[in-house]
Formats: structure tokens, C-alpha cells, sequence
């Protein structure tokens, strides 16, 4: 039995997933402000899946083909035309979401997430979720990629710094050599792993929704384990694993 430990690495952008092998490895998909963190709210609070959808003209034909649905989605931080509601974690309390299929279609996240090919599992992670998806990451014992949704295929911060929190706590585990991970663990470090929305705050898309009057959202997608579930992608819907 090979004692080699399995690999963990770190994509800062969509743009860079081709230079990757993603065949038969964990996949972590990250979009903190705001689809991921507002896809593990949603399934914590009750709902009963997420479908992400690539394009706002998908999420509106599958809503209005399946019944006790919802459709959802933002472009450039904006609730899209043509689809119910948004893409924040404040919207989908349980009174409210309980139950419910979120059609969910996003700017950067839920594009990411269909870029992904042959994956062994596709796993949703935000800060919300943090400990449960790296206690997920230690217990399957395969290559890991942490890939970060970034902005526009742009690099961004709080995605960054969001893998480095999960390199900092799983990397023991794993041959990390990888410098963009390094580098994350380096950013999620110099922050003393707290108060991160102040480390944020002086971020590209902090700013950008900010504008929007959305400083709430991004203090609570930045609250550790506020909901411990494991949003994971079983054929074209994403569930909770308890």
C-alpha cells in the first residue's frame, strides 16, 4: 500500500482550470461573495437542492418546468432579469426555502462549476461551511483542487483567501506543491485567521457590492461554520450531505 500522500492544490481563476488534472480528484468549488455561500445557506435552511445552471436562460425554462421551484441568479452583483430572486444567503431563510429547488445561475460560481470535468466529487465550500468541507477533504484521502471562481476569470481576494484557510487547516495532510496554494496559505495567514471582513474590505468586489448596498451579505459569507453542511453535486443538482 503506497504511502504517498495525495496532492492539494490551489487554481486562482477559471482561466488557469486547463492547466490542471481534475480526473478522479475532490474538486472545491469557491464563489464567497456569493454563490457558494449562498448555495450551502440555502441547503442548511432546507432546501431540498440547487440546481446551477450556466445561463439565465436556462434557470427560467427549468423554473418554470418544475414545480415548487425557485429561480435565482445575479449578472455583475444584479438580481438578472427575468428570475425571482438573488444570489444572497439572507434570502433563503427556512421558512422560506424549506423544501424548495433553488434554480441558481451566476456570474462566475455556477460557471466554474460546469467548466469542471471528471471529477471524483464536486464539493461546495465557503466560509459558512469551512470545517465540514475540510474534515470532508481529510476523511477521502484523494487529490484535491480548491478552485477559486475569482471575478471575470480576475483574480480576487476573498476567494484566495478562503482556499488558504483550507490549505492552512488540511495541508499536513497533502503534498502541497503548489505555489499558488502557498501563497494562499500566506494571505489567509497574514490575516491572524480572523476578522477577515476587515482584511476585505479593501477588495475589488467588496467595493463593487458595497456599491450595491450589499456590506451585509459579505459579513455574513465570511462567518466560519454559521452553517455546517456539505453541499455536494450528484448528477445535474447539488445536495446536502449531513
Amino acid at each position: 500500500m503506497s504511502s504517498e500522500k495525495p496532492s492539494l492544490e490551489v487554481c486562482l481563476s477559471p482561466a488557469l482550470l486547463h492547466l490542471y488534472n481534475t480526473a478522479g480528484s475532490v474538486v472545491v468549488i469557491i464563489d464567497i461573495f456569493r454563490a457558494t455561500s449562498t448555495i450551502t445557506a440555502a441547503l442548511h435552511n432546507g432546501a431540498a437542492s440547487v440546481i446551477p445552471v450556466a445561463s439565465v436562460q436556462d434557470c427560467i425554462a427549468i423554473g418554470n418546468s418544475l414545480p415548487n421551484s425557485l429561480t435565482a441568479g445575479e449578472r455583475d452583483g444584479k438580481i438578472a432579469p427575468g428570475l425571482q430572486h438573488g444570489n444572497s444567503p439572507l434570502e433563503y431563510p427556512t421558512d422560506f426555502v424549506q423544501g424548495k429547488t433553488l434554480v441558481l445561475t451566476t456570474t462566475n460560481g455556477t460557471r466554474l462549476l460546469h467548466m469542471v470535468k471528471d471529477a471524483a466529487q464536486i464539493v461546495i465550500g465557503s466560509f459558512l461551511n469551512l470545517s465540514v468541507v475540510c474534515d470532508y477533504l481529510l476523511a477521502q484521502n484523494k487529490n484535491v483542487l480548491l478552485g477559486c471562481a475569482s471575478w471575470k476569470d480576475k483574480y480576487n481576494l476573498e476567494d484566495t483567501l478562503f482556499a488558504g484557510a483550507v490549505v492552512s487547516r488540511v495541508g499536513h495532510a497533502f503534498e502541497v506543491n503548489c505555489d499558488a496554494a502557498r501563497g494562499a496559505r500566506h494571505l489567509f495567514n497574514s490575516t491572524g485567521g480572523s476578522n477577515f471582513i476587515n482584511f476585505l474590505r479593501d477588495s475589488s468586489h467588496y467595493r463593487r457590492l458595497s456599491a450595491y448596498g450589499l456590506e451585509e451579505d459579505m459579513e455574513y459569507c465570511v462567518t466560519p461554520d454559521k452553517h455546517p453542511v456539505l453541499p455536494l453535486l450528484q448528477g445535474d443538482r447539488i445536495v446536502a450531505v449531513r
